[in-house]
């Protein structure tokens, strides 16, 4: 699992003052946490409809899971599945690319077409 890429979904303002800085420290309730929330390529869009139902001005930031070393841990969480927790902040030299989380005519996120929704 670690070459494969993850998803972290955020706001608009979140990504900006990352960008800013350098680095995300990650939301209120990842900071609540210990750990940075994220999703693997599969987990993505049910995360979405779970946590960010019909919110408007995100970002999906996709990042090279194998460039965060030893803090990223594959940990069970819903339904027991494994899902990619990083233990520190996410230092942005491992962003691969992050764009705009449109919703679409019917208030669900709209991925890119590389990810099954």
């Amino acid at each position: 699992m670690p070459n494969t890429p993850i998803y972290k979904i955020m706001t608009s303002a979140e990504w900006a003052i990352a960008q800013a800085s350098g680095f995300y420290a990650g939301s209120g309730d990842d900071q609540n946490d210990g750990f940075i929330h994220f999703s693997a390529p599969d987990q993505v869009a049910a995360t979405a409809e779970k946590h960010f139902a019909g919110q408007d001005d995100l970002m999906l930031v996709s990042v090279d899971a194998g460039a965060l070393g030893e803090a990223l841990k594959w940990e069970p969480s819903r339904g027991g599945a494994l899902f990619p927790h990083l233990y520190g902040p996410l230092d942005l030299g491992a962003v691969i690319e992050a764009q705009q989380l449109p919703l679409g005519d019917d208030d669900r996120h709209q991925f890119p077409v590389t990810i099954k929704t």
